[in-house]
């Protein structure tokens, strides 16, 4: 791929064993910027190995991860982080003694993970003002401003998701990987949040791949979607192919949410 089609992330082949059990079986998907991409599937698809993956938690057996072109298969994830790769997880990880905004200004730090320890705890003048003002920028958009000063303990789940969300924007990452967002969230607060990824992509032109099991959110948000069911893909297409798709309906058998997220 080249010029815009190799824009973001790019998995081609991506086969991942762990001893003799097959956990993820030659799957490839692109998730360029300026576009909210899903990744769903059965509990147990291997959705989770894939995108550790994608940020080098996991190494792949055989296949490839790409950022914007570049072969980052090896590199580490502190590495993928600074050329560009965010990631949130499902077990949300924020520091209690600090505050929302002393959390999300955290999220600076994420680019330079690794690269120079020193100018990490040095910062100059200019990079501090940088990193506030990131920081402010994604504390409004995820509408956190009234709630900067407070502690994550204070705040409803949905609200620590924002902060989560806010602070994985604060960092310079071009591409972000969201590990179940709405887990937690009740209907509104989910509405909210998806709301709130569409506005961070038009604004920045940033891509996301999302694994997520509401399966409301998914059709609402996402342009594109792949599939997978025990280890393997079985779909990719937009949300009204995939809609329409028996496939996906077979896979997803006895699930009434699901069932009727595609009715």
């Amino acid at each position: 791929m080249t010029g815009e089609a190799s824009s973001g992330l790019a998995v081609a082949g991506l086969t991942v064993r762990f001893g003799g059990l097959v956990a993820v079986n030659d799957v490839s998907l692109h998730a360029p910027r300026g576009r909210i991409t899903g990744l769903i599937g059965p509990n147990g698809a291997g959705k989770s190995t894939t995108f550790n993956a994608c940020s080098g938690l996991v190494r792949p057996s055989s296949g490839t991860v790409s950022l914007d072109d570049h072969d980052v298969t090896r590199v580490t994830p502190a590495g993928r982080a600074r050329r560009g790769l965010g990631r949130t997880f499902q077990k949300m990880e924020l520091f209690e003694s600090l505050t929302v905004a002393e959390n999300v200004a955290l999220g600076r730090e994420g680019a330079l993970a690794g690269a120079n320890p020193l100018k990490q705890m040095f910062a100059t003048r200019s990079e501090r003002h940088d990193a506030e003002e990131r920081a402010v920028a994604s504390i409004a958009l995820c509408g956190l401003s009234d709630l900067a000063s407070r502690r994550p303990s204070e705040l409803s789940t949905g609200q620590r998701r924002l902060v989560e969300l806010a602070r994985v924007c604060a960092g310079e990452f071009s591409l972000l990987l969201l590990d179940e967002p709405s887990s937690g969230l009740d209907k509104s607060e989910t509405a909210r949040f998806g709301e709130i990824l569409v506005e961070l992509v038009a604004q920045r032109g940033l891509g996301i791949l999302v694994v997520e099991h509401d399966m409301s959110l998914v059709l609402r948000i996402c342009s594109y979607i792949y599939v997978l069911d025990f280890g393997k893909q079985i779909f990719d297409g937009t949300a009204a192919e995939l809609a329409s798709s028996e496939v996906v309906r077979a896979a997803y058998l006895g699930s009434e949410d699901v069932e009727g997220a595609l009715a």
